[in-house]
């Protein structure tokens, strides 16, 4: 049984006009990956931000443990911008690495942060009595 032409074009047609929605409902552009990926680090950031201001205030009559996350948490900024600068060390990173480039420095940055705060999270988890080598973890 042969199909009639119009029905066979009205068909074609559907079917490109489904495949069509589907790669539009379906696909992101570089700038909402670049924008979702901001997002994810900022949120891991953030939370960073959070738990720095809990051990800051956990352990505020410690003076010299304050002084020194103080000093702990600037050099990590420059350890951070330096693996940054490691992984992308372009002049113009943009035009080198592309559209994808705020996206990967961002997924970077949420990586490197993510790694700081499980880091600093010690600081606020209690301790087992009897405990050694733990510093100034729970001497608050």
């Amino acid at each position: 049984m042969k199909t009639h032409p119009i029905a066979f074009i009205k068909k074609l047609i559907l079917t490109i006009l489904l495949i069509f929605l589907c790669f539009n409902l379906f696909s992101q552009t570089q700038g909402q990956l670049n924008e979702e990926a901001f997002v994810r680090y900022k949120k891991v950031d953030n939370e960073l931000s959070v738990v720095y201001q809990k051990i800051i205030s956990k352990y505020a009559n410690k003076t010299e443990f304050i002084n020194a996350l103080r000093a702990s948490e600037r050099i990590w900024i420059q350890f951070r911008d330096a693996e940054v600068k490691m992984k992308f060390p372009a002049a113009n990173p943009k035009f080198e690495y592309g559209s994808m480039y705020s996206m990967c420095i961002n997924d970077l940055l949420r990586e490197l942060t993510l790694t700081r705060l499980n880091e600093l999270k010690i600081w606020l988890q209690p301790i087992s009595e009897g405990e050694t080598c733990n510093g100034s973890i729970g001497d608050f």
